[in-house]
């Protein structure tokens, strides 16, 4: 699984932090992590909460990662953001806890931590615990075993929801502002690892657009 880590600019001195972090815990199981900024307090591309959730949602529907770990202050900011976008499932994690029960009954793909809030003295611990039940187990498994079957299907459900009440991703970056859009796609390594893995040649295409 391809992970991207997306830091918004109030909690961007925390970006090596947090990638360490989540690469201590998913590298050993497999996955591959890439670091799309912000790169630290004073990385020139500074990224709102909105921006996060704009390239969260140009990688998870182009293919480019299977997974997106986000956030802000609070983490509800990047939260909505991502939520506003098709194909984007992104919870609320403020506990190992919060980690393990939206990975297995909401499967989603995407989540926002808040780094300031309650956020102290073993902070990283905290986030490697998190992200140790998030990437425990494949994703969608159900809890507790008899609740299995009718969380599937409500995920399966809401899919179906999003694909109705939310445009494509082409039409969005076609509409959004350009650069509000150029800014979320700035970061010093997107186009490296953004174009190296995304698997959708119109969404591809319609970058381009936007960075020309």
């Amino acid at each position: 699984m391809k992970i991207a880590l997306i830091n918004e600019n109030s909690q961007a001195a925390k970006n090596e932090m947090i990638f360490a972090a989540l690469k201590k815990v998913a590298e050993p199981l497999g996955h591959e992590v890439f670091n799309y900024g912000m790169y630290g307090a004073e990385d020139p591309n500074s990224l709102t909460y909105v921006q996060n959730g704009i390239l969260a949602a140009v990688l998870l529907n182009s293919g480019a990662a299977d997974f997106v770990v986000t956030g802000c202050g609070t983490g509800e900011g990047a939260m909505l953001a991502c939520n506003s976008f098709p194909k984007v499932l992104c919870g609320h994690i403020q506990s190992p806890l919060d980690a393990y029960l939206f990975t297995q009954v909401n499967d989603g793909n995407c989540v926002a931590l808040p780094f300031a809030e309650n956020f102290g003295w073993g902070g990283e611990l905290k986030l490697e615990y998190i992200f140790e039940k998030l990437l425990c187990a494949p994703g969608g498994g159900g809890y507790p075993p008899e609740r299995v079957v009718p969380e599937q299907r409500n995920k399966k459900i809401l899919d179906c929801v999003k694909e109705i009440t939310h445009t494509d991703m082409v039409t969005i970056l076609e509409k959004l502002d350009r650069e509000l859009v150029k800014g979320a796609l700035g970061g010093e390594k997107f186009a490296e690892y953004f174009f190296a893995n995304c698997k959708d040649e119109a969404i591809a295409e319609a970058v381009k657009k936007v960075l020309a």
